[in-house]
């Protein structure tokens, strides 16, 4: 009987996760695609406010270099302003981190965007650091923030079930299941990390070229995070969350001759 109800209990948080993640689906009015959300775009730009002094402390803060910064909120302004970002509702704002060592971008939900100071003191252009804030300005258009919240609630209900449906206290051994269902899920959610990387790259190079820089000064950024050991240094890619650069930069060479079939245009920033 204990072993039915744990069982009955299993498939009602799966049906309930399951249908609650399909029927929550909105149009995304900056890429037309058709997505699995559970939030509104002003909880999004709440949780990213509320989170950015939290991130921003993990980095050492905000760097004291004034100009430097302010170089950052620049071109990244740049980048919405002259773009179709600009429509979107988002509230973007760029922010230069202390952390010297680590090399690293990110954006948080509702358009907080971060570059650390161990990054931008390797990029050699502006137009690279337009493809790196362009790049995580894509994410948040994207709204790949939100995706990944709503995916991840479902992957912890459906291996919740299955924990439930699978855990015996009688029986030590039962709690493999647990943890190879977990392990599922990691990796799943892995995937879906890679996949929008490769998004926002091809985004960025919409982006970047709009506002009137060269978007080929990605795949140098791409060469620049390999030599910092963003590459497969770390492990095999499938295991990594962020896909390999020289994968990438294939990519880039792709999206920039869909984008630009005739050629780039002329007078665009290096």
């Amino acid at each position: 009987m204990r072993g039915i109800i744990k069982f009955i209990v299993a498939i009602l948080i799966a049906a309930v996760s399951l249908v609650s993640y399909w029927c929550n689906r909105q149009e995304n009015e900056f890429t037309g695609e058709k997505q699995h959300v559970d939030m509104t775009v002003e909880q999004e730009i709440a949780l990213g406010l509320q989170a950015a002094p939290q991130m921003a402390e993990q980095y050492g803060g905000m760097h004291p270099d004034r100009e430097a910064a302010a170089a950052v909120k620049a071109i990244g302004q740049k980048l919405v302003q002259r773009t179709k970002a600009k429509e979107s509702p988002y509230e973007f704002d760029f922010h230069l981190l202390a952390d010297e060592q680590t090399v690293n971008a990110f954006a948080l939900p509702g358009g907080q965007i971060f570059i650390t100071a161990g990054l931008l003191r390797r990029l050699e252009s502006e137009a690279q650091l337009a493809g790196v804030l362009g790049h995580e300005i894509g994410h948040v258009v994207a709204r790949h923030s939100a995706e990944q919240l709503a995916k991840a609630k479902l992957t912890q209900g459906l291996t919740g079930a299955a924990a439930i449906a699978t855990y015996d206290p009688d029986n030590p051994a039962s709690r493999t299941g647990a943890v190879a269902a977990a392990m599922v899920g990691k990796l799943l959610n892995m995937r879906y990390g890679r996949e929008d990387e490769l998004e926002s790259d091809r985004l960025a190079v919409n982006i970047t070229g709009e506002a009137g820089y060269d978007p080929r000064a990605m795949m140098r950024v791409m060469e620049i995070l390999e030599q910092a050991g963003g590459g497969a240094a770390g492990g095999p890619e499938f295991m990594q969350t962020h896909p390999n650069p020289g994968n990438r930069i294939a990519q880039i060479k792709e999206a920039i001759q869909q984008e630009y079939p005739n050629g780039l245009p002329a007078g665009l920033v290096q």
